[in-house]
């Protein structure tokens, strides 16, 4: 029993290594492997939306789904064998993106008819989330996530103030103009707030009146300076993670491991002098 324990046990290192790894060379495989195949998965349902190539080619289009969502069902299931908490992976951030890789293609099965179609394109369009996959696959990815990580809690305090504001302009420029000038409301206020706040400028609702374009210039202006705030919020939390990054991106020469602190003496991994 301990020998079959101890077998058990290290085949489940050993896949355990190769996924969750990525500075072993089997673990660098796996990820540029995986890689691939979301980038091909995602672009098999974008040409599928295409009406005409989906006349043409559905039946392909159909066995390259199944094939990449077996291929995504059984990294899901290896991933739950190898780790030690497999629901806390479940309810992860990752997990749930994983489950919904392959779960829509499942379901689709379940939902056939003429009334269902709505239900189905859902499903196609929610396989999209593959792509939030690479994520897990490429380090810079994980930098540029961390860093909007560290700075969330800025820039949900700039959005609360641009809401403020966005709600104090647009209730401004009902009052001035009117249901008579396309304002009906405070809710068309607001909009028409954020569309001229972030210079895109539609046109559909423009203000008639003197005071309203007087205001209309002065949220526009601000417009340009605002824009800037949450750059410089996200470059400087880059910058960070930057510099981090830098501190541990020392090489073991003996086995290849990057990620030693500059006062690390030994590699964690062999032992071996740096």
């Amino acid at each position: 029993m301990d020998k079959a324990a101890s077998s058990k046990n290290s085949w489940r290192a050993k896949i355990y290594e190769v996924i969750y790894h990525a500075d072993t060379p089997a673990g660098k495989w796996f990820d540029i492997l995986l890689i691939v195949f979301i980038f091909l998965s995602v672009l098999t349902i974008i040409l599928d939306s295409v009406n005409q190539l989906h006349i043409e080619y559905g039946s392909v289009f159909y066995v390259l789904e199944w094939f990449f969502t077996i291929i995504f069902t059984l990294e899901y299931i290896l991933r739950l064998i190898s780790i030690r908490s497999p629901v806390k992976y479940m309810v992860s951030f990752f997990g749930v993106v994983d489950i919904l890789s392959i779960l829509p293609t499942y379901l689709s099965m379940f939902f056939v008819g003429a009334q269902s179609m709505l239900v189905i394109r859902i499903l196609r369009v929610l396989r999209i989330f593959r792509i939030l996959k690479l994520v897990h696959y490429s380090e810079q990815m994980q930098t540029l996530t961390r860093a909007v990580r560290n700075s969330r809690h800025k820039l949900f305090v700039f959005f609360f103030f641009i809401l403020t504001v966005l709600v104090i302009f647009g209730s401004i420029m009902y009052l001035i103009e009117g249901p008579e000038n396309g304002f009906t409301s405070i809710p068309h206020g607001i909009y028409w707030a954020v569309v001229t706040l972030t210079t895109v400028g539609y046109g559909d609702i423009a203000p008639q009146t003197v005071l309203g374009r007087g205001v209309a210039s002065f949220i526009m202006l601000t417009g340009f300076s605002i824009i800037a705030i949450p750059t410089g919020i996200f470059a400087s939390e880059l910058n960070k993670e930057a510099k981090r990054n830098r501190k541990l991106s020392r090489l073991c020469e003996a086995c290849g491991l990057v990620g030693h602190t500059k006062s690390a003496n030994y590699c964690r991994k062999c032992g071996e002098e740096l």
